[in-house]
Order: structure tokens, then sequence, then C-alpha cells
């Protein structure tokens, strides 16, 4: 897949073999953004155009999803993940970041901020997904297990249009961001797919977190029935230092994407 991008600030690059998305900013201080699974790096363009120029943004393809080169393993956890990352911002010259997860992508950004507290200097969690602790060889949850049933049965296209229109709060509303998310899932690369709901199962999200000592916060829509509320919350009391709670007024899933002007704002207190 090219990423193909709307706004001509954003540049298009590939480091240890992960393809990005980069805005340049005044400021030494980056932020890392991390989609979701059914997504990719440019569910984030709106988002990048809300925060600006004030700071240089980085949003990641994840490994096995559009350019970016899949994992080794074909049952990774988090933590491969977390190492790629490591890898792409390591030949990027990028010694420190804030790190934005939204979704599963929360379970990466709290797995490499775990593992290089050094590397980090704060954490967001949007929409996080907490994760089903499964354990290495072990099967996925039946309900787990279903997504990757579900997408080699019907294809992307008709997983995407399936899909789509529960991860935005008010899908009547806001026609163009349900188009998005089903564009970006439809162009989902199956087998990236399958590693990444593996990911999903593997993944603790609570137990990374509680060993995350850097700023944080956790951000959820309030009509979000995929990550609810209450999840986000559960995510929030785990960190050992108080982090910042938000709940968006009206937005889905999707909150970066139907909400960035918010996003972007709560981001900007942070870092």
């Amino acid at each position: 897949m090219t990423l193909l991008v709307q706004n001509p600030a954003i540049e298009r690059g590939e480091a240890a073999g992960i393809e990005y998305l980069r805005q340049p900013g005044s400021s030494a201080h980056t932020l890392v953004l991390l989609h979701g699974i059914g997504s990719n790096a440019q569910s984030f363009e709106p988002l990048m155009s809300a925060l600006g120029a004030s700071r240089p943004l980085l949003a990641w393809n994840a490994p096995g999803y559009g350019g970016s080169r899949a994992l080794a393993t074909p049952a990774p956890a988090p933590r491969h993940y977390a190492e790629a990352l490591k890898a792409m911002l390591d030949e990027l010259a990028i010694a420190s970041a804030t790190v934005v997860g939204h979704s599963l992508g929360c379970l990466f950004a709290a797995s490499f901020a775990a593992a290089y507290p050094e590397r980090v200097r704060a954490v967001a969690l949007l929409s996080p997904a907490l994760g089903y602790r499964v354990a290495a060889g072990a099967p996925l949850p039946p309900t787990v297990q279903s997504r990757i049933d579900e997408i080699e049965s019907l294809g992307p296209t008709a997983f995407a249009a399936k899909r789509a229109a529960r991860l935005v709060g008010e899908p009547e509303r806001h026609p163009r961001v349900v188009e998005a998310v089903r564009s970006a899932m439809s162009a989902v690369n199956p087998a990236g797919y399958a590693q990444a709901v593996r990911a999903l199962g593997a993944g603790d999200l609570l137990a990374d977190i509680a060993r995350i000592t850097a700023p944080a916060l956790v951000a959820v829509g309030s009509k979000d029935v995929i990550t609810p509320p209450d999840n986000a919350r559960t995510a929030c009391a785990a960190f050992p230092k108080a982090a910042a709670f938000h709940e968006v007024s009206g937005a889905g899933h999707a909150v970066p994407q139907e909400q960035p002007d918010a996003v972007a704002r709560l981001l900007s207190e942070l870092a």
C-alpha cells in the first residue's frame, strides 16, 4: 500500500524496514504515533494536522502493515513490536519521544515504555486495548481467533465494510470518518493482521503499565463500544504514578479521527 497523504507537510519514509509518515516540527521533542489493529499510519493524518508544527511527529505502519516488513515470528507478542519500534527510532537517531498508542497500539506503546524507560518522555494511551494474557503456544480465545477467521473468510474489503461503522461514535454524522476507517481496514494485509491479533492475545497492558513511571494520560471516547470507557479507567488506575484520564464526549473508538482537535489539546498538555 502506498501512503497517499493529503497534507504537504507530511513526508513518507522508511527506517529499519518500517514505513512511516513524518511531519517536521520546531522542537526536538518527537511524538511517535502507533495505530490500531485495523488501521495504518495514515489514520493519524487528521491528528497530525491538528497538532501542527510545534514538534516533530512520526506515525509508523506497524510491522506487517502497508510497506513495513513483517515480524519474523508468526505469533508475536507486544514486545516484538516494541523491539521493531526501537530499531526504527535508533535508525532515525531519535533518542527519546512521547509515545502515543491507539487501541492495539497502546499495547506496543506500553511495552516499549516498560522495556526502554530511558527512551520515553511521556506515554499517551488512546482507546486502550487491554490484551488477553494468552500464554505462548496457547490457543487464542474464540472471540480473538474469530478476527483471523473472519478476515480470511471474508477478505479485507468485506471485513472492513462489516466492521467500520462500529468504530465511530456517531457514524451517521461522520460519514467521512467511517469511510476513512473502512478504507484503512480494507487495506490491511491478512498475514500482518493475523500477527497483530496474536499480539493482542498475548498482550497484558496492565502488567506493562505497572512498570511505567513516565508522565501518562489515558483518553477514550464516551461512545467507544470496542474498548469501553471502563477499560480505559482500569488502565489509568494501573499506572504507579497518577495518570490523567479524559473521556472525549460523543466520540467512539476512532477518537483520533473523530475528534483530532480535542486529542491534540490533550497531547499538548501532556507533552
